[in-house]
């Protein structure tokens, strides 16, 4: 780890927008450093100020060395360290930066015996990156000095506080030069995280601890325009999360512009004990495996001793809620409930290993959903939907292929559709929609029933039938593949 810059100090000068429940959080919120805790003791405490987070400059000062003086008489915070200076007035919103006036959301507020001030420009102009865990109640503070590695990632044991980069085949890609990689999507299924991305980004994968976690930073990358989580969409910081239930391994995923010099997204994976893993890159599909021994061993790759790949999509999401049933059903809501129950059941196949384009209200584009199976080189492509039609009377069951590679998909998987919903066959049919399009491999799109007819819709949304249409949906996929 290289030495703390000047940049270190001005950690508490940069605002924080924590949740409306930032008063509770603040009181108890811990600060890390580079993985180090600063310690918050006597009076000195952390503040939610109308939203805004302040902090003791004195505990910074003191943890880490640097120059700070107080002047009573003008109530000035001085802080120094080389040939910079930065100056502070207690309830005065301008800081004095080098001679330069700089403006604050809020003021510093004397408080007894120390001066609590706000946490800003570090992101902005200082040099510091911030992540808020909200579930742990935690701020990370990381300075650039920190990060070690290469674009290799694989698998890897972190030591410490240290930044230690993982070891084994990953390929983490070259240099974009001036034209910046387009991370579309991030999502979490069957213990790995994927990220989906356009051009070529320098990846860096290393674990570190304190608490445990994961660390991806793609350099020369950015977010696209399209780029929408709406568990927790981008916000004005250029951050977020994702949120991850039912894996032991992980309590979340989170994600920012780590920095704009290069342009670098960052996307930790917050581990509830250490955990090795895999990086993989397929031609900008970025895979982050956590399906691996203790000893470190990987596991085998998806498709490994001879298994098929399933890809399964869970139409539209986030932003994108398809259509809306007659009673105000969202078909998002239903294509993501049907996958997650398919994921289940084909997880219980030994022969078969199943990948999700999304495992929660996640949006992506059409042509991600697509690279995704393109690149895993699925042997089957099934995404899921609901229809609407502009009269109510339309009801049943569809399923569209576009190639004649995949009709004979197409049939196998009907046969079973109709079956399971036990609404009106209203055939195979040729559709030329994207995903079913430029796939590479065999590839439906089933229109499970129709969200504008009410009987339709209620159907639907019935835990039975979803049920059974994710057996069918399984039991369709087994036929076809010829697996047992």
């Amino acid at each position: 780890m290289k030495k703390f810059g000047f940049m270190a100090v001005l950690l508490f000068v940069f605002i924080l927008a924590f949740p409306h429940n930032g008063q509770a959080a603040a009181s108890s919120a811990k600060i890390f450093l580079d993985d180090k805790q600063l310690s918050l003791s006597g009076n000195a405490k952390v503040e939610n100020v109308n939203g805004n987070i302040m902090i003791p400059f004195r505990v910074v000062g003191e943890n880490l060395g640097f120059d700070v003086a107080w002047e009573q008489k003008t109530r000035t915070v001085t802080i120094k360290k080389d040939s910079e200076v930065i100056k502070l007035v207690v309830n005065q919103k301008t800081a004095d930066v080098n001679g330069t006036k700089v403006s604050l959301n809020i003021a510093p507020i004397l408080r007894t015996d120390t001066v609590i001030v706000p946490i800003r420009f570090v992101s902005e102009q200082m040099g510091l990156k911030v992540n808020w865990d909200n579930n742990k109640k935690i701020v990370y503070l990381y300075t650039q000095e920190i990060e070690t590695g290469n674009g290799d990632a694989g698998t890897g044991a972190g030591n410490g506080g240290e930044a230690t980069p993982g070891t084994g085949s990953g390929n983490g890609g070259s240099n974009a030069g001036s034209t910046a990689a387009q991370v579309n999507g991030i999502s979490f299924s069957d213990n790995r995280l994927m990220i989906a991305t356009n051009g070529q980004a320098k990846v860096n994968a290393f674990k570190m601890s304190g608490p445990d976690r994961i660390v991806i930073d793609l350099e020369s990358a950015k977010f696209s325009d399209t780029f929408s989580s709406s568990n927790s969409p981008l916000d004005q910081n250029s951050m977020g999360s994702l949120d991850v239930s039912g894996y032991p391994d992980v309590s979340k995923v989170r994600y920012s512009l780590y920095n704009n010099n290069p342009s670098t997204v960052r996307v930790v994976v917050d581990l509830n004990y250490a955990k090795n893993y895999k990086l993989t890159n397929e031609n900008g599909l970025y895979i982050v495996d956590l399906n691996t021994s203790d000893s470190g061993t990987p596991s085998k790759p998806i498709g490994g001793s001879g298994k098929k790949i399933v890809v399964i999509d869970a139409g539209h999401g986030a932003h994108d809620p398809g259509t809306t049933g007659i009673t105000g059903k969202k078909e998002k809501d239903f294509n993501l409930a049907i996958v997650l129950k398919v994921e289940k059941l084909l997880k219980q196949e030994p022969n078969i290993d199943v990948v999700l384009t999304r495992s929660d209200d996640t949006f992506l584009e059409l042509k991600d959903r697509v690279k995704i199976a393109n690149d895993l080189k699925a042997d089957v492509f099934v995404s899921i939907h609901a229809n609407s039609a502009g009269s109510s009377a339309a009801s049943g069951s569809e399923t569209y292929y576009q190639r004649d590679a995949s009709k004979a998909f197409a049939n196998v998987m009907h046969k079973y559709l109709v079956q399971a919903t036990g609404l009106s066959d209203r055939g195979v049919r040729y559709g030329n929609f994207h995903v079913i399009r430029e796939t590479k491999m065999p590839a439906v799109l089933l229109e499970v029933g129709y969200l504008s007819n009410k009987k339709d819709e209620a159907t639907l949304f019935t835990e039975s039938v979803q049920q059974r249409v994710a057996q069918g949906v399984v039991n369709g996929i087994k036929e076809y593949l010829g697996v047992q």
